[in-house]
């Protein structure tokens, strides 16, 4: 049985010593295959020829925006991108030979609480040249250790357009809890946008740290770059 006050109700955990944490900033996140880098207008060349190809256009489907038409509309929704203080995006550069050590994606820390801790990831869209990579991984995880170790916070989400099933299998592949689905959240494009809900705690990534260390241990891949072992995010789940 949980805590009580002295009204016999029920009440949630203490949280000793908290304090509202510190906005996410624009700072490099460096790993072994990848370096997560503030965005700017140096990465407009390589994310235009990675993301806005004619063949690229459904990675925008579930966007808030159409795939731009061309160099000039791709450089204006960075400079946005840029300019909004109430987000930080970055560029995912890969440093492990993959697409050439140029930006090959991007991701957004959004809808920031400092009072709560909590933060959503998003705005995320990878380049061909990113699919299927131990860098798209380790991307992934790199914001997670700045999140919760670097800045502290309690709690990490991941959001997503229902039908988004490649957002939400990466989402499970990586340990984030599905929380349910808001029915009506949003009208994008002229659609509607049921949004289903995925989080993760610092808990639960106390609880993954080990498997995604062992995932991303160079050992775990062979002399083509193939994983021995897939990732394992269920290791200490109970119930």
């Amino acid at each position: 049985m949980g805590r009580t006050n002295q009204y016999g109700q029920a009440i949630g955990d203490d949280v000793p010593g908290w304090s509202p944490r510190p906005r996410p900033a624009p700072v490099t996140l460096p790993g072994r295959t990848v370096t997560l880098e503030p965005l700017g207008p140096e990465h407009a060349d390589a994310l235009y020829a990675a993301l806005c190809a004619p063949d690229d256009a459904w990675r925008w489907t579930y966007r808030p925006h159409e795939m731009p038409a061309s160099r000039e509309e791709s450089d204006a929704l960075i400079d946005r991108m840029v300019a909004d203080d109430s987000v930080v995006t970055f560029a995912i550069v890969p440093t492990d030979g993959v697409g050439g050590g140029l930006a090959q994606g991007h991701a957004t820390l959004m809808r920031c609480d400092p009072a709560a801790g909590s933060v959503e990831v998003g705005g995320i869209i990878y380049g061909r040249a990113l699919e299927r990579t131990v860098a798209a991984t380790e991307a992934q995880v790199l914001l997670m250790r700045h999140v919760f170790d670097d800045l502290g916070y309690r709690r990490y989400e991941w959001k997503l357009d229902h039908h988004n099933a490649l957002s939400a299998a990466a989402a499970r592949r990586l340990g984030f809890t599905y929380e349910g689905r808001f029915r009506n959240a949003l009208v994008y494009k002229g659609r509607n946008r049921d949004t289903d809900w995925f989080a993760m705690t610092d808990v639960d990534f106390g609880r993954l740290r080990p498997a995604y260390d062992a995932w991303l241990d160079p050992t775990n891949f062979d002399e083509h770059g193939r994983q021995r072992s897939r990732l394992d995010t269920t290791v200490g789940v109970t119930g």
